[in-house]
């Protein structure tokens, strides 16, 4: 018995990171399916363009993006805000194509409420100012992920629970935990001066859902995390709007809709982008 697909009224998912070793494509894959969404948006670091060097592309990182342009074709309306890992489609935002959309930032109106979408590595020091020193932190962070799936290997074999050694690392920092902090703080203070209800972000990989104020209002700061570790997205539907987790997801993963072998499936970057293209001719056509 076929599985009725949930109604999503706004689907938000970021930090996919498409064309690294720790993305989890076929998890995200799987969820898509699992959705009917009458809106998506792709949040950031949806393609890791920064990786692209690497030469790895795996077949089920391209079924994510077959999925999101079958829904484009379907008329569903996508929108692309561009992140600092894909930043080079920045010179193409104000692209459309269908219901397809290049942006930096959406402002929606929903239930009489203004929500705030963007990326925000504008306020990340880092990504401004040194952009060699995020560019090897990415590196670093990816390796760390490839490590971590070993350890999580293991650890699952010998009957102990999922461990994240990046949260360990950031959990044990200091001025990491101030940097969420900031970020999160930042971000409300200035939806609140905007006179925005709910402001959605990505980047920091850290999902979250609560209410933040200062003297002059409040606001709903969202994080659709990331699929990476967390394996998260933002749901919002009729009204209310809810944080997603594959982890927690019994249903999604006993359907296992995605049962395809990565190995040895890696296309070339000349390969990646004739595939590409012919997506997109297949979708303008």
């Amino acid at each position: 018995m076929k599985t009725p697909k949930r109604k999503i009224d706004v689907l938000v998912i970021s930090d996919v990171h498409l064309g690294t070793y720790g993305c989890h494509a076929k998890e995200l894959y799987e969820y898509l399916k699992s959705v009917e969404p009458k809106k998506v948006i792709l949040n950031g670091d949806i393609i890791d363009i920064w990786q692209f060097n690497k030469r790895y592309w795996p077949k089920s990182h391209m079924k994510v993006i077959k999925h999101i342009l079958g829904l484009v074709s379907k008329g569903v309306k996508v929108y692309y805000i561009t992140g600092n890992h894909d930043e080079m489609l920045r010179k193409f935002v104000g692209f459309k194509m269908g219901s397809l959309e290049i942006v930096n930032k959406v402002i929606l109106k929903l239930d009489n409420q203004k929500a705030w979408f963007f990326h925000g590595d504008v306020f990340d020091v880092t990504m401004q100012h040194s952009k060699w020193l995020a560019r090897l932190g990415a590196v670093g962070y990816d390796t760390l992920i490839v490590i971590n799936r070993f350890v999580n290997f293991i650890s699952e074999k010998m009957g102990r629970g999922r461990i994240s050694l990046s949260k360990k690392v950031k959990n044990g920092v200091k001025s990491a935990v101030s940097f969420i902090n900031n970020f999160e703080q930042v971000a409300a203070d200035i939806a609140i001066d905007n006179g925005y209800s709910h402001v959605v972000c990505g980047h920091i990989h850290q999902p979250e859902m609560r209410i933040i104020s200062n003297a002059k209002g409040s606001v709903q700061y969202l994080n659709s995390g990331d699929w990476i570790e967390n394996l998260t997205a933002l749901e919002y539907v009729n009204g209310k709007w809810t944080l997603y987790s594959y982890h927690d997801d019994m249903i999604v993963k006993h359907l296992n809709i995605d049962n395809t072998r990565d190995d040895g499936n890696v296309l070339d970057a000349s390969e990646l982008f004739a595939g590409m293209v012919k997506e997109f001719e297949l979708l303008a056509s």
